[in-house]
């Protein structure tokens, strides 16, 4: 780890004049395991840990959550186990406790890809770390990366748990920088990689996120995590339904999925194919192909498509009991 600036901010104020100096931090799970392998290099840390933003609370039918407030925090918060279990699966799911403990809602809103060919350092094809320089995961070993939302440039996977869980919830980021506030749909925050993968989010230069919002949400909810062992492991396939049935008929339905996505990918078609449907497996069947039907495989992680529509077809067919 090479040296750096520290700069602990006071408020909101201090943080975002001091941001063209730096790079923010808070929990430094993600942040600080990449300084280490070399991955980024900032020249100053300002330090937003100490900002008031560590609430959680009712916002109208919605609820309210503070940029600052722990995964675990929000895990067992019981506005979120009642009102939103599919974000508590979610984060429960992820990392371990010593990791959740210190993580924060926004520090996992911008985690970073946990491709090998962006942490090793070795490699220097990596358009995300270096534009330009290629993609090493295209061609080589590819079997965690991307099936949707890839490009020519890069197929490296947004790896965060609690972001699927978001993106299906239809949460909001509201962020503070030097030109004011403003709100960000979840869907629209994170960006494709397209030919400019190093562009992960909307965030403008100096903003910081503050807080989040989830609108109320109607209908059973749960989020299933596949992955290779059953702790600290990133998901090969996941997937976050919301699903509202009534007289036998699905009225309305959210779907995200994970470990497959460039991005926290939100499943419209798949959403499409089961409204004013029956619950059945074959409805199920067909809206997991529609999730899919845009996938592109690589060598060593096309299985990941027929395991990202089990994955969705037995979550969906949870909810539907």
């Amino acid at each position: 780890m090479e040296p750096f600036g520290y700069i602990a901010a006071a408020d909101e104020k201090m943080a975002i004049d001091e941001a063209p100096r730096g790079t923010f931090i808070a929990g430094g799970t993600n942040m600080v395991d990449y300084m280490r392998l070399g991955v980024i290099k900032p020249t100053t840390l300002i330090d937003v840990s100490r900002l008031p933003l560590t609430n959680i609370e009712a916002a109208g039918d919605g609820v309210k959550i503070g940029a600052l407030v722990r995964n675990s925090d929000l895990a067992y918060h019981p506005l979120i186990q009642q009102k939103y279990p599919v974000l508590a699966e979610a984060l429960l799911s992820g990392a371990s406790p010593q990791i959740r403990n210190m993580a924060t809602t926004g520090g996992n809103i911008l985690q970073r890809t946990r491709c090998p060919y962006f942490r090793d350092m070795h490699y220097a094809q990596c358009n995300k770390r270096q534009p330009g320089s290629g993609c090493a995961a295209i061609g080589g070993f590819n079997r965690s990366h991307a099936v949707l939302g890839g490009s020519p440039a890069c197929i490296a996977t947004n790896p965060s748990d609690m972001n699927v869980a978001m993106a299906a919830l239809d949460a909001t980021v509201h962020v503070h920088g030097p030109s004011g506030e403003r709100d960000i749909a979840f869907v629209d925050f994170h960006t494709l990689p397209g030919d400019h993968p190093e562009v992960e989010t909307v965030l403008q230069p100096g903003e910081l996120i503050t807080y989040v919002t989830l609108p109320a949400v109607t209908g059973k909810q749960h989020y299933l995590k596949v992955r290779d062992r059953a702790s600290f492991a990133f998901a090969l396939a996941s997937a976050a339904v919301v699903l509202d049935v009534q007289g036998g008929t699905i009225h309305g339905a959210r779907v995200a999925l994970g470990g497959v996505g460039t991005k926290p990918w939100r499943a419209k078609e798949a959403e499409a194919a089961l409204v004013g449907q029956a619950p059945s497996p074959a409805v199920f069947a067909k809206a997991a192909d529609a999730a899919l039907a845009g996938a592109k495989g690589q060598p060593t992680n096309a299985f990941k498509i027929e395991l990202a529509k089990r994955t969705l077809v037995r979550a969906l067919t949870e909810v539907s009991k």
